[in-house]
């Protein structure tokens, strides 16, 4: 398994087990999918204090007192701020809400904390201020972000510099916006049109390491494009590349995204067993150029 630095302060598996799913797992579900990640070289866990409502964090809690040893083990990420019908990212709610999180978790502190959502009413000092009382608290290790753009990282920035490590991102072959904006300078066509403020840029410059959500799906939770009659040409591609390779269709769309320079982390939300072994193997393959663009132009993106 590939091994990058996480916001140039620690290291962990290129591949991070996503524990949205993880709710509706009883124990023994959810013991084998987490010591099969683990096994196959992913010690990076993602949660969010709304998957399942806490409930797949008690059931990870439980993974853990089954296994002494094995929280110093992996790497624990959480993400809070999302509330039902707005965005929280006051003081208030990120301190309420981590001490949460540490207690449906079962541990003393995680390693880093998200916030899940840009909030319109975010005032930065608050964030600054609960991040700093979080760590020196030893709650929390390091800091990030989700779905947020440049301009939104640079004003936490003003207030918390260098604080921010973690971008969480959607981006996947066939929702490619992070690259497409690149590609696609000063042209007129759908794909040059800067969606996200230029953030992948951004956060190579400033050392912030973009965790990649959703790396099987098309647009936002509208379906996996591995398989889906809507892509024929790519998974075609991606069938030949997986019988060069010789490993699975799933390895083959999590090398495409490990590939790029950015050193992005992947984040699967696979409850199978077997698919959390097929996604590993992407972690030892690098794809050549030609084939990353062969895969970014099957998938209907391109080029100027």
């Amino acid at each position: 398994m590939k091994r990058i630095k996480i916001g140039n302060q620690f290291e962990a598996s290129a591949i991070a087990l996503g524990a949205m799913r993880m709710s509706g797992k009883t124990v023994d579900e959810a013991e084998k999918i987490v010591l099969t990640a683990y096994e196959n070289g992913i010690d990076y866990v993602d949660h969010a204090d709304i998957y399942g409502g806490g409930e797949s964090e008690n059931v990870f809690s439980k993974v853990l007192k089954r296994n002494p040893g094995l929280r110093e083990k992996i790497l624990l990420q959480d993400k809070v701020g999302i509330c039902k019908g707005y965005y929280d990212a006051s003081y208030e709610h990120i301190m309420e809400a981590a001490d949460g999180c540490l207690k449906r978790l079962g541990v003393d502190y995680i390693d880093a904390l998200l916030l899940h959502r840009p909030d319109a009413l975010m005032e930065p000092e608050e964030v600054a201020e609960a991040y700093t009382r979080l760590q020196a608290q030893g709650k929390v290790r390091f800091f990030g972000v989700s779905n947020e753009n440049a301009a939104q990282l640079m004003l936490l920035d003003k207030f918390m510099p260098g604080k921010i490590i973690i971008n969480q991102l959607q981006f996947s072959i066939c929702h490619s916006i992070l690259v497409d904006e690149g590609v696609n300078v000063n042209m007129h066509t759908e794909h040059a049109q800067v969606l996200s403020g230029g953030v992948l840029d951004y956060c190579r410059l400033k050392d912030i390491t973009v965790q990649a959500w959703s790396p099987f799906q098309y647009g936002m939770f509208r379906g996996v494009f591995l398989g889906s009659e809507k892509y024929p040409e790519l998974n075609h591609l991606i069938k030949e590349l997986s019988e060069k390779y010789g490993v699975s269709d799933n390895a083959i769309a999590i090398a495409w995204i490990l590939r790029h320079p950015a050193n992005i982390q992947a984040i699967a939300g696979s409850m199978n067993p077997k698919r959390i072994q097929e996604i590993c193997a992407g972690g030892d393959i690098q794809l050549t150029r030609q084939e990353w663009y062969r895969l970014y132009l099957a998938a209907g993106n391109p080029l100027p």
